[in-house]
C-alpha cells in the first residue's frame, strides 16, 4: 500500500482527484500514456469507498474475476499503476482551483489542498465517487471514546471469537453480518425499523443464519470505558435487552457532499454529480470526470463502467494537453517489452 507523499508542491501532467477504483485505473492509464500523475484523496489510504466500507466484501461484476475481495481489487490496481511512479497525496481534499489561460484552446490548473499543498497540473480528472463521505454517528456512542466501536470494518480477523452487535438495516449492515457469522462467536443485528433496505437475498440469508435480529430497536447505552463489554438495547414496546458484546459496528449510512468542487464553476446536477460529455469532459475545458461522480444520459453507476470512463477521460485529457497526441493510445499488447512490468 503506497504511503502518502507530502511535498510542498507538485507539478504533474494530470491530477487525479479521488483514489477509488476509477481513480486508480485512471492513474495507471495516465502512466501508460507517458504522463506524470498525482492522485489526491481525502482518505488516508487509496481505495475510496471500497477500502473504507467493504474491503472484505466479494465484488462479483469485475471483468475477468468470478469474485474478488474489495481489498484485493484495490491492491491490484495499485500494483498496476506502480511502474509509473504516481505521487499519492492522501489525507488531502482538493479545495481551491485556479485556471491559467495558455492561449485559445488550452489552460493549466493550480489546485490547493485542504492542508495548503499546491499542485500544478495540465489537466484534471475527477474520480471522487460520491465526494467526501462521513459516517452517521451512533447516538449512544457520543461519549464513548474507547476501543471496539467501528463504522467501517477494516479486517475481519479482528472480530474472531467475539460477540458482535451491528446497528443498521441496509446493505452494509447485512453484508457485515454475513461476513462475520462464520468468524464471530455471535452476531446480533439491531435495526430501528421492522423493514430493511438491504438486498432481499442478503436479508434472506441472514434470517436463515445464526444471527439474532432485533427490529424496532436501538442501542441505548454502551457498557464499558476503555473496552466494550455489553450494550443496552431499547425496544419500541418499552422492553430493554442487555447483550454481552465486545465489538459494535455502526452501519448507519453516511452523508456525502462534493464540498469545494461545488465552487469550481463546473456544471453539477443536484449538487451530487458532475455533468460530462461523451469525452468525459466537464463544462470546464481540461477538467474531466469519471466513475460514480459523473453524469450523462444513460449513466450506469458501476465500478466496471467507471474503468471504461477513466480510460476515456485520460485519453481525452492527453489529447487536450497535447493536441498532436493521437486520441487512441494503441493497444497495450503492442507495448515494447522493456515497458512491461515484471
Amino acid at each position: 500500500m503506497p504511503a502518502a507523499e507530502t511535498p510542498s508542491a507538485a507539478n504533474v501532467d494530470i491530477l487525479i482527484i479521488g483514489a477509488g477504483p476509477a481513480g486508480l485505473f485512471a492513474t495507471y492509464y495516465a502512466g501508460f500514456r507517458g504522463m506524470s500523475v498525482a492522485v489526491m484523496d481525502s482518505l488516508p489510504e487509496p481505495g475510496g469507498q471500497v477500502s473504507a466500507m467493504y474491503p472484505e466484501k466479494h465484488i462479483l461484476d469485475i471483468a475477468g474475476f468470478t469474485a474478488i475481495r474489495g481489498r484485493e481489487l484495490v491492491e491490484r490496481l495499485i500494483e498496476q499503476a506502480a511502474p509509473y511512479d504516481p505521487v499519492y497525496l492522501l489525507s488531502q481534499s482538493a479545495h481551491h482551483l485556479q485556471r491559467h489561460e495558455n492561449g485559445e484552446s488550452s489552460a493549466t490548473f493550480t489546485v490547493t489542498s485542504s492542508t495548503g499543498l499546491i499542485v500544478h497540473a495540465r489537466s484534471i480528472v475527477v474520480t471522487g465517487g460520491i465526494g467526501k463521505f462521513t459516517p452517521r454517528p451512533l447516538p449512544a456512542a457520543q461519549t464513548y471514546t474507547g476501543e471496539g466501536l467501528a463504522y467501517f470494518v477494516r479486517c475481519l480477523d479482528d472480530y474472531a471469537d467475539t460477540d458482535v452487535v451491528i446497528a443498521g438495516g441496509g446493505d452494509s449492515a447485512f453484508d457485515w453480518a454475513h461476513a462475520l457469522t462464520p468468524i464471530a462467536r455471535s452476531v446480533t443485528l439491531v435495526h430501528r425499523r421492522d423493514t430493511f433496505r438491504a438486498h432481499p437475498a442478503t436479508v434472506a440469508a441472514i434470517t436463515a443464519a445464526k444471527v439474532e435480529i432485533l427490529t424496532n430497536a436501538q442501542i441505548r447505552k454502551i457498557h464499558g470505558d476503555r473496552l466494550i463489554h455489553g450494550v443496552e438495547i431499547a425496544i419500541n414496546d418499552g422492553t430493554v435487552h442487555e447483550l454481552r458484546c465486545q465489538r459494535i459496528i455502526a452501519a448507519l449510512g453516511f452523508t456525502a457532499n462534493l464540498g469545494p468542487l461545488l465552487e469550481w464553476g463546473i456544471e453539477i446536477h443536484n449538487r451530487r454529480h458532475i455533468a460530462v460529455d461523451s469525452t468525459m469532459q466537464t463544462t470546464l475545458a481540461g477538467i474531466f470526470a469519471a466513475g460514480d461522480i459523473n453524469d450523462y444520459p444513460g449513466k450506469v453507476r458501476l465500478i466496471a463502467v467507471g474503468f471504461g470512463e477513466a480510460a476515456t477521460a485520460v485519453n481525452n485529457a492527453a489529447h487536450y494537453i497535447d493536441p498532436q497526441l493521437p486520441l487512441f493510445p494503441g493497444h497495450s499488447t503492442d507495448t515494447a517489452p522493456a515497458a512491461i512490468p515484471a
